[in-house]
């Protein structure tokens, strides 16, 4: 028998967070996309005054004395003008394959939930994949719903200079 344990992220879980980052990148389809360095992910985390948060999944079979992490999530809030309240974005969900099935996913899902009601927030939010079925059908199951109507837009940094400098 296995137990899950769900914890706030420590310093200590940086390089562990970093793997899965790169983990969750190559399952994307993405391998060479991630920049982050342990540094970059100390600083964003653990800081004096955080914008995001991470939460680590452990888990422990019978006879081991050493927790195994297995997923991660990492969460920031946001605001909603219409609902007058934060509400929680996630920005990754990842558990390794060979935990998959474990539970993992939903005790992660959940924990950032149970941050969004105890923080009163109006909303928990994400992003997932056109192709990626196995995880809509996964957050479908607990619940959540596709918005429709909604499409996302993105500047990456170089678009993101040139506009700010653009003076017209």
């Amino acid at each position: 028998m296995t137990s899950l344990n769900v914890h706030d992220a420590t310093p200590d879980d940086i390089s562990t967070i970093r793997q899965f980052i790169v983990d969750l990148a190559v399952y994307e389809k993405e391998p060479n996309a991630v920049l982050a360095t342990e540094e970059d992910i100390h600083d964003s985390l653990f800081c004096d005054s955080p914008k995001v948060f991470g939460l680590i999944c452990e888990q422990l079979g019978d006879g081991e004395s050493t927790p195994l992490a297995i997923g991660f999530a990492i969460y920031l809030f946001n605001y909603s003008t219409w609902l007058g309240k934060h509400g929680i974005f996630l920005e990754d969900l990842y558990v390794s394959p060979e935990a998959r099935g474990r539970g993992a996913g939903k005790a992660l899902l959940k924990a950032v939930a149970q941050i969004a009601v105890a923080n009163d927030c109006g909303r928990y939010e994400w992003n997932v994949l056109r192709w990626n079925t196995p995880s809509i059908e996964f957050y479908e199951a607990c619940g959540a719903k596709p918005l429709d109507e909604w499409v996302g837009y993105r500047m990456d940094r170089a678009a993101l200079e040139t506009f700010a400098k653009d003076e017209g």
